[in-house]
């Protein structure tokens, strides 16, 4: 979806919220896409930001606690998560050829009539449709 919506929900993935935590190349876009808006994510965005967080610290051990502290402070983010319709969920991903995880913030942007926040193209792509 395009622009902001009337009432401003912004369904923010993994890999925008990762972009913006931990200091990627598109952070100040990611928090300028954010500005503004009422954020909301399925609850497995928590999960996938951990996971994100591993990775980092796998490949640069030496700043592991400041990857932490970034996990820790996006905590604290005004992000509202909500329980996705897992069956529904599943039938949309089994739709789209989106995985279950990618499905979830699909069902959010149908669901609320929001805007996704998200680098994935795929996902982008299957929120305009």
């Amino acid at each position: 979806m395009c622009g902001k919506t009337a009432v401003g929900i912004l369904v923010v993935d993994a890999s925008a919220l990762g972009a913006l935590i931990f200091g990627e190349p598109r952070a100040e876009e990611m928090a300028s896409r954010l500005e503004g808006g009422t954020m909301v994510a399925p609850t497995l965005l928590w999960f996938e930001l951990a996971s994100i967080c591993l990775k980092k610290i796998k490949a640069h051990p030496r700043q592991k606690e400041e990857f932490l502290q970034a996990l820790g402070l996006a905590g604290q983010l005004p992000i509202q998560s909500i329980e996705v319709d897992q069956p529904e969920v599943v039938h949309l991903a089994w739709q789209t050829g989106l995985t279950t995880y990618d499905a979830s913030y699909l069902w959010l942007v149908r669901r609320l009539r929001g805007e996704l926040v998200t680098l994935d193209e795929k996902l982008k792509g299957m929120a305009k449709i």
